[in-house]
């Protein structure tokens, strides 16, 4: 599958392990529940770690419990629902410097906003184009907030 990292289209390299897949070595991606229940065991084996996690979780307890992991993945489980901005800000305020990827519902019109909250990963929604998202981070040229990610407000 291809994703968007860092601004350019990629093949990704982890692949999603469903709760009830067995552990393999490589790079994956698992949930928030089996990585609580299965710590030791996933930090046993060969490759990287990503985790999915809600929505509708606290960063800073994120943190706290994932802050070694290599990537967290934030789920945009609909278009209006903006709590994985916050999430990802959070994080990245909180000094962590893994992959932050955006899942789910991901649209062309949110990318540039969501690169500024410190998302430099995004799985675009099914049925869009990948090139198309791309450009969704050149849509906006001016900004007047501060960023987490590269571009910074025209004030500093």
């Amino acid at each position: 599958m291809s994703i968007i990292r860092n601004r350019s289209i990629v093949e990704d390299d982890f692949r999603v392990l469903a709760d009830q897949d067995p552990l393999t070595d490589g790079d994956v991606i698992v949930s928030l529940e089996r990585f609580r229940e299965q710590r030791d065991a996933l930090a046993s084996r060969q490759g990287r770690l990503g985790v999915q996690v809600p929505n509708d979780i606290l960063a800073e307890d994120l943190l706290a419990e994932l802050g070694s992991v290599d990537l967290i993945a934030i789920d945009f489980p609909i278009y209006r629902d903006g709590r994985g901005f916050s999430i990802a800000r959070l994080l990245r305020r909180g000094g962590f410097t893994g992959e932050v990827r955006a899942t789910g519902n991901v649209l062309r019109d949110q990318i540039a906003f969501m690169e500024r909250c410190g998302f430099d990963a995004y799985e675009i929604a099914e049925g869009k184009s990948l090139e198309g998202a791309l450009e969704g981070f050149d849509d906006f040229s001016v900004t007047y907030q501060d960023a987490i990610g590269p571009r910074t407000s025209p004030r500093g």
